[in-house]
């Protein structure tokens, strides 16, 4: 290996680190955020070239890289689940020629001059799961993950109709084995992501982008009450570990499957050679449009199951199956504008408008570049003719600028200082690809704003629903969270189903809502980042509104907690007149925020900050006494620290401490003043 890395050309070096670096970060948008910003045609030829360049260059090969790799991580807030074998990705073919290169490389490798039998399969276009049944009863369902370890999604599966909780065995059928594991395919209908989309968009709520972001999103719900709402369903093609009942072809263990009532999907085939498996991928590719689910290509699988054990498989994928993709429908235009669009939750997204243009049927005039990264990385201008794709139902979107066409030097698209709704200020956060309206009275985020202050957990406004918010805005009755508190009865009682009774109701929940604990009236008014743990946290530092607007990045970071990402947040907020405005408003209509029932105790009121280790008490035990004694943990010296606590190999604090004229107790006096003996 150390041979071959001297040789390797330092540009080579570069790209094989960009790439990977790419694919990681669009493994992450896919697997963990549900929400693609490429599409699977650009990550293909992105993951085909590394390929490429790792067969070219062994001297670059890396077990980290992820063409050694499948999905990604589980998120951290599910338990997890260790496959007993590992699931797998496919290779890819995507033309008839590497269908048959595969075929001949299966029939070098098991020696065979014969034809060899395969099974089709639509590639169906959802999230790959494991089912764990023992004694036929469901008793695991998890993610594929990184292909060694999922996500526990138990619960979420059990409300997915189509999945039988207990298995059972059809007349016939072979006994249900004593452990099964069955890997499947969890996705939406069209129908259902139709369905679905209606229903958000009457909820005001952001529409999903294709069916298989949907299904991803409802799969990894933490409140399994909310997949059952969604219509997933789910088709089994594989198998892990089986205990009790062996198998000798794929096509028999699929009709076994759906004998013992897991579903398969009806399109399968059995094909007896690589011509008729070709025919098969043909006539799919003539019918997906008209199909109840979204497919994108088909999987092509060796039906002898002894023949697939002798073929054996590579690090990410086995040596008896490929998937031959179908063709992108694409088209060519014209990119007419760029022009950015703030979303509901101020998301500012630059969108090409195109000349119009059919892909797939359908007539497309704009498609969502995503981002300011994505607009670079494509390069994309006013004027240029870029290529257009759009699969099925999915949004269409700009695979590549056809720069052959580009005429002159158009110029090259920046993201505006300003909001081009209400004028605010548009920042981008550190890490962030996304830039961001940052007014609380941005009109475009108006009603989703309005309608999260008046959510359960802020300011509980009981009555003020989606619709009749949506009223209020359309109405121009309310701009922003202040004008709730100048509405009328007579004025509520104009509007749609709002009889005097229920408009004297509302007015009286308004009413009642003027006298907020002060970390709810923080997270009503929506800072980023700024949830209900952190507006507490917040409201137990400052106290007060006006602390909270007044305070510096520096006493944000003072407080335990908080972070550089969150002070940086508030400040933004803090500073934005607009929001000034705003809650001074609400402050003049006699919304009085109620600061926390003050502290008790030795240190009450007090900042402490812990540097260097304590003999008697561990970190986690002296906060712990900190807090029960009434006192605020802080996590960097400032003008507000009360203490710094320095134990052994103090750090930086300490000096720091010293420069401010800070308090500095050591280990013995910390104890003495939380009335702890020296050893206790």
């Amino acid at each position: 290996m150390a041979e071959h890395a001297v040789t390797v050309p330092v540009a080579v070096r570069r790209e094989v680190e960009r790439l990977r670096r790419e694919i990681v970060h669009h493994n992450q948008r896919y697997y963990e955020h549900d929400a693609p910003e490429i599409s699977d045609a650009e990550y293909d030829a992105l993951f085909r070239r590394l390929q490429e360049l790792e067969a070219a260059h062994p001297g670059v090969r890396s077990a980290e890289s992820p063409t050694e790799r499948v999905g990604a991580p589980p998120a951290e807030r599910f338990t997890t689940v260790r496959h007993t074998l590992p699931m797998l990705s496919l290779a890819n073919a995507m033309n008839e020629e590497e269908v048959l290169e595969f075929d001949r490389r299966v029939r070098r490798a098991l020696r065979s001059d014969g034809a060899i039998a395969y099974v089709a399969e639509p590639k169906l276009d959802g999230v790959a799961v494991e089912l764990v049944y023992e004694r036929a009863r469901l008793v695991v369902g998890s993610t594929r993950g990184d292909g060694t370890t999922g996500e526990d999604v138990t619960a979420n599966l059990r409300t997915i109709r189509s999945v039988p909780l207990a298995l059972r065995a059809a007349r016939g059928a072979p006994p249900i084995p004593d452990r099964l594991e069955v890997r499947a395919e969890v996705l939406l209908s069209k129908a259902g992501f139709q369905r679905l989309n209606a229903d958000r968009a009457e909820r005001g709520e952001p529409l999903f982008a294709n069916p298989r972001n949907a299904a991803a999103g409802s799969l990894r719900q933490l409140d399994s009450r909310i997949t059952a709402g969604r219509p997933l369903e789910i088709f089994c093609h594989s198998a892990g570990t089986i205990t009790g009942v062996r198998f000798t072809s794929q096509w028999e263990f699929l009709a076994t499957l759906a004998a013992w009532s897991l579903p398969v999907s009806d399109q399968n085939r059995r094909c007896d050679d690589v011509a008729a498996a070709l025919a098969r991928y043909q006539e799919l590719a003539a019918a997906r449009e008209r199909l109840p689910h979204e497919i994108d290509g088909v999987v092509l699988k060796v039906d002898d199951l002894a023949l697939q054990e002798r073929l054996g498989q590579v690090s990410r994928s086995p040596r008896w199956a490929i998937a031959y993709k179908f063709k992108a429908q694409q088209a060519e235009t014209t990119v007419l504008q760029i022009v950015p669009s703030v979303g509901r939750l101020g998301t500012v997204t630059p969108i090409a408008v195109l000349e119009p243009v059919a892909v797939g049927g359908v007539t497309v005039r704009n498609a969502s570049l995503h981002n300011m990264d994505e607009v670079t990385r494509k390069d994309v201008r006013v004027g240029d003719t870029v290529l257009l794709e759009r699969a099925g139902d999915v949004i269409p979107y700009v695979v590549r600028v056809l720069r052959e066409h580009r005429k002159g030097r158009p110029r090259k698209f920046r993201m505006p200082e300003k909001c081009p709704v209400c004028g605010g200020h548009v920042v981008r956060e550190e890490g962030e690809a996304a830039y961001r309206c940052i007014n609380a009275a941005c009109p475009a985020q108006r009603k989703s704003r309005i309608r999260h202050f008046a959510s359960r957990n802020a300011l509980d406004i009981d009555g003020l629903g989606e619709k009749l918010v949506d009223q209020l805005v359309e109405r121009d009755l309310v701009h922003d969270f202040a004008d709730l508190y100048g509405l009328t009865a007579e004025q509520l009682a104009g509007l749609e189903r709002m009889a005097e009774k229920s408009a004297a109701n509302l007015i009286a929940a308004i009413e009642r809502s003027k006298r907020p604990a002060l970390d709810r009236f923080l997270y009503a008014l929506g800072i980023r980042h700024v949830g209900e743990h952190l507006a507490q946290v917040l409201a137990d530092r400052f106290r007060d509104v006006d602390a909270i607007m007044s305070a510096s990045e520096e006493d944000l970071l003072a407080v335990h907690g908080i972070g550089p990402e969150v002070a940086a947040s508030v400040r933004r907020f803090a500073r934005e007149r607009q929001n000034q405005k705003v809650v001074a408003r609400l402050l003049a209509a006699r919304v009085a925020p109620q600061a926390p029932a003050p502290p008790t105790g030795a240190l009450a009121g007090k900042t402490i900050v812990l540097t260097g280790a304590l003999e008697t008490l561990t970190r986690g035990e002296a906060e712990r006494r900190i807090v029960a004694a009434g006192g605020r943990i802080g996590s960097g010296v400032s003008k507000q620290t009360d203490y710094v606590v320095a134990g052994a190999d103090p750090g930086s604090k300490l000096a720091k401490a010293k420069k401010l004229g800070t308090p500095v107790l050591d280990e013995a006096a910390f104890l003495a003043l939380l009335g702890i003996p020296a050893r206790e």
